[in-house]
């Protein structure tokens, strides 16, 4: 397989490991083996674990002392803030609303991009914004659960407030990940991450009754930590560092896709003529947020 061919498969594998990871977390979250933020501490320290010993196997590169405070603010926002908020509303939402919301993140980076960079805002792309958070308002106050202790405005709610500041964390890396390689970069993030997290997820972890896991439920937790946090942020560095921006942009559609089919194989969840609207809606204010224009002489 060529490298652009790999890099296509590695995006790929990150859209399906992210999309079956909405049914499957919920899933164990629900069935009270494990709470959202003991689940996260879980989650982050395998992860660590993971990377760390990754870093072994590859060149070793040195950080400047002023970096390791980007490297914390990014922390806080890449792997705290952003996954304390997804697990929480996971737990009270559906996975179609999830991931359906969780594509928004071009168009809050693009607001982001505007305030933050200075960057160009075209009248197409505003009124893709503006499209985008239309199809969230509709999900969000109309949309229904399968599930009836579920809190869909809550939970949609946090995966918004996730979407946020994953998009600022996206922001505050340019910086970093152009200066040093992406396993050296995300070592130091999920460590830092770690770190912040143990004082929110300690005592949920904690109280987990480890011995009343199931097969499935002990596959569930090695899927949430080996698949879907060590293999998509292994594999979404590959996949980038080959591919164009513009085409990494078009794979975020397949994320709500994959998990609606799953989550309906899996009858967690139902689709309706509101959640298919708000999605094609959410879909195209991405599409024109993303979709470049070519220049006509």
């Amino acid at each position: 397989m060529n490298s652009r061919g790999f890099a296509i498969f590695a995006l790929f594998m990150v859209q399906l490991l992210y999309g079956l990871n909405y049914t499957i977390a919920k899933t164990v979250m629900n069935e009270n083996y494990i709470k959202p933020f003991g689940f996260v501490l879980l989650r982050v320290a395998g992860a660590t674990v993971l990377f760390w010993l990754l870093s072994f196997f590859v060149p070793k590169q040195k950080i400047e002392k002023k970096d390791f405070i980007k490297f914390f603010v990014a922390a806080i926002f890449g792997v705290v803030v952003n996954m304390l908020f997804f697990f929480k509303g996971l737990e009270y939402t559906s996975p179609i609303h999830a991931s359906s919301i969780m594509i928004i993140v071009p168009i809050i980076i693009l607001i982001l991009s505007s305030i933050i960079l200075k960057e160009s805002v075209t009248k197409l792309k505003i009124f893709g914004v503006v499209l985008g958070i239309v199809g969230a308002l509709i999900l969000t106050i109309y949309g229904k659960s399968a599930r009836a202790g579920d809190n869909v405005p809550l939970g949609n709610l946090l995966i918004f407030l996730n979407a946020i500041s994953y998009s600022i964390y996206v922001i505050l890396i340019k910086q970093l990940t152009a200066k040093y390689h992406p396993f050296t970069f995300i070592k130091w993030l999920f460590l830092f991450g770690l770190i912040i997290l143990i004082p929110f997820g300690y005592n949920e972890l904690e109280a987990v009754q480890w011995q009343t896991f199931t097969p499935y439920t002990t596959f569930s937790v090695l899927f949430v930590i080996i698949g879907a946090t060590f293999g998509t942020y292994l594999f979404n560095p590959l996949a980038l560092n080959k591919l164009k921006a513009s085409t990494v942009g078009t794979f975020i559609y397949l994320q709500p896709v994959i998990a609606g089919l799953f989550a309906l194989a899996m009858g967690v969840d139902f689709i309706d003529s509101i959640k298919i609207g708000a999605m094609l809606i959410i879909f195209l204010g991405v599409y024109l947020v993303t979709v470049k224009i070519k220049q006509t002489n």
